[in-house]
């Protein structure tokens, strides 16, 4: 069936219309108060509705997503830990209006945001998730460099009764990671129902800089929707172009309040909508009660972080651009605010943005009177982490246009539904590339996320034509390309080889085919590590299975676990050894070697619903490539198109 087909089944079929945490580090405490607003009404919205007017803005507590337990701790035959978890989506009602029916939502563990992860850098996991739920599911933890075949791979996904094991490395430097369902054209869906929840990865780094810590270090997962008069989700994508929502909801609630202290807080921002961008502020509360006019103060806030972690130095900013999986850390300072509001304001007119009545507010933060712990509320560090530029150059290697063509987003021409011709592009492992985004026709902004690989914001030119310093300043994996706009990074495709996605993360296109793959290629000589178990994220010995009793019993997860740590996915947990090497590589002669392959086409299985978990299509790709040595590790040229050809739908070729 051909994803046009397909998708046009989903629609008639209903489905899109539908509709206190503790670590060593960190700790999130629910809002315990009830006291809200000081004294003052709430705004009141002027304009449009599309949901059923909601009147109760400010008037309900921040909800703070609950940690998530590891069921046991296996410790490998080297001395290193994994941890491991279990997680079960399933349906669940959760009410949203209080004078409507509750909302039927399909969640990480019957909640949404999931439960919060508190990982700590270099303790290893494995994630069972199960699929008790109505849909498919495919899980990506997205901001780490997972093995492909653990990365949630599109068309990796699991059936209603199937599990799969997620095996990650925790290995990166402390950052603010989300996990999220990345099932072929049912993301957006998944994910607006509930499948969206925080990974939180610390380490002694982040530690010794003092930053607003436990019950001051709050994640705000920022959302857009909207609900029928029966208090169902309506999933309206406005002709495939996007969702904007005229509901704004922080963790799950519309328009919460936050008690808070007059000290400094650190929230890490995550724009967890399907298609809306938002420009945060904060101001000073409103005149006269009822108003909708701020005074116009502008709260000064410091941005520490972005979607790789920790910048190189804070920057000082009064607003502050989030487009579709972008995730950003602030410090607020509330002090010499006692006694008063501050709103958190959402701009109009942002991007392709449709506003809607109250699409400017976003939570209302209540200060208090005294400070309970003064402990981690110094002066923020200017100076943060050491961040290495990469090898920069005039020309850009790569160039990717992003378009519609009829009722089909798409790059370079291509969907994601055109498996011959899906991969793009095969970056040498360990090669620094600069990849051009531009924005072609059929309107629309693109938040252009890359798997595997964190990048630097190199320029912006057209629409907004500049790079904002808090864009700049740290790396990344999604940047936000508006309209009218040419968008250039550099990553370094490392630290594996195999085949990713890099996409638009506006659900809406990326379900509508705006998606393609990369294949980070062997090299040749290289005296390392070249294992082939990981290239293929269809690998069959990875694929879900069925949920069976015996395989969760502990002897059975522990044998699970030796055998995860036997493959050496992630070298032992020494991850920088492989970038070392890759570097001592890279200073001789850079020789690419084959290209990834496939098993011969004599082990050809066709999947159908019914298959077998651990099935998967395969075929034999043959390629052409010539490479020209020049002396410049990023210099190759000469890389002719790969040619591909497949006996059978191969899933990801």
């Amino acid at each position: 069936m051909s994803r046009s087909n397909a998708w046009k089944l989903l629609c008639v079929a209903g489905l899109f219309v539908d509709g206190s945490l503790a670590s060593n580090s960190t700790q999130f405490t629910q809002p315990t108060s009830t006291s809200r607003s000081v004294g003052l009404s709430r705004p009141k919205p002027t304009g449009s509705w599309i949901s059923p007017e909601y009147t109760w803005i400010f008037e309900f507590p921040l909800p703070i997503p609950s940690a998530k337990s590891p069921k046991l701790a296996y410790t490998t035959a080297s001395g290193s830990t994994i941890d491991y978890y279990e997680v079960e989506v399933k349906s669940f009602t959760k009410q949203i209006y209080p004078n409507l029916p509750p909302t039927e939502m399909v969640g990480y563990d019957g909640m949404s945001p999931g439960p919060t992860f508190l990982m700590q850098r270099g303790r290893e996991a494995v994630v069972r998730f199960s699929n008790n739920g109505p849909t498919k599911m495919s899980v990506h933890v997205h901001g780490q460099y997972n093995r492909a075949p653990f990365d949630g791979w599109a068309a990796d996904y699991a059936l209603g009764g199937q599990y799969k094991d997620y095996y990650y490395p925790n290995a990166q430097n402390a950052r603010t990671i989300w996990y999220h369902d990345h099932t072929e054209y049912e993301t957006g869906v998944n994910a607006y129902k509930g499948q969206e929840g925080f990974y939180l990865l610390s380490d002694a780094e982040e530690r010794k800089f003092e930053l607003p810590a436990g019950k001051y270090d709050i994640p705000l997962a920022l959302a857009a929707k909207i609900y029928n008069s029966d208090g169902s989700l309506n999933y309206a994508t406005n002709n495939a172009i996007g969702l904007w929502g005229d509901i704004i909801q922080v963790n799950g609630q519309p328009w919460p309040y936050l008690n808070v202290e007059p000290r400094k807080y650190r929230f890490r921002l995550l724009n967890g909508a399907v298609s809306r961008t938002f420009n945060i502020s904060f101001t000073d509360d409103y005149i006269g009660g009822d108003q909708t006019v701020s005074d116009g103060k502008s709260l000064d806030f410091t941005t520490i972080a972005s979607d790789a972690g920790l910048f190189s130095n804070s920057v000082k900013t009064t607003n502050l651009a989030l487009s579709v999986g972008e995730r950003y850390e602030v410090i607020v300072d509330f002090s010499g605010y006692e006694g008063k509001n501050i709103t958190m304001r959402n701009s109009r007119s942002v991007g392709e943005n449709l506003d809607y009545a109250a699409t400017d507010l976003v939570m209302r933060l209540v200060v208090g009177d005294s400070v309970s712990d003064s402990s981690n509320n110094g002066e923020i560090p200017s100076a943060l982490r050491k961040i290495s530029p990469l090898p920069t150059k005039s020309a850009a290697d790569k160039n990717f246009r992003f378009e519609r063509k009829d009722d089909e987003w798409v790059i370079n021409g291509v969907g994601f539904s055109d498996i011959n011709h899906r991969i793009l592009t095969r970056p040498l492992r360990g090669a620094d590339e600069i990849w051009e985004f531009q924005n072609g026709n059929g309107g629309g902004s693109h938040p252009i996320h890359i798997h595997l690989v964190e990048f630097q914001v190199l320029s912006r030119f057209g629409g907004r034509n500049r790079v904002e310093p808090y864009e700049s300043a740290g790396r990344k994996d999604i940047v936000w390309l508006a309209s009218g706009e040419n968008v250039r990074v550099v990553a370094r495709y490392a630290p594996w080889d195999g085949v990713y996605m890099f996409h638009c993360h506006n659900l809406v296109h990326e379900d509508h085919d705006m998606m393609a793959a990369f294949n980070v290629t062997q090299l040749a000589k290289w005296g390392y590590d070249n294992s082939t178990l990981f290239i293929d994220p269809m690998q069959p010995e990875f694929r879900p299975k069925a949920i069976n009793a015996a395989d969760f019993t502990e002897d059975a997860i522990r044998q699970k676990l030796a055998w995860f740590y036997s493959t050496n996915a992630y070298n032992g947990g020494n991850v920088a050894e492989v970038y070392s090497a890759l570097d001592a590589y890279s200073s001789g002669p850079f020789e690419p070697g084959p290209t990834n392959t496939a098993p011969a086409a004599s082990t050809l299985q066709t999947v159908t619903a019914s298959s077998q978990p651990g099935s998967s299509p395969h075929a034999t790709p043959t390629t052409s490539s010539t490479y020209t040595w020049s002396g410049n590790r990023n210099d190759w040229v000469g890389e002719s198109q790969t040619q591909i050809t497949t006996t059978t739908n191969r899933g990801w070729w």
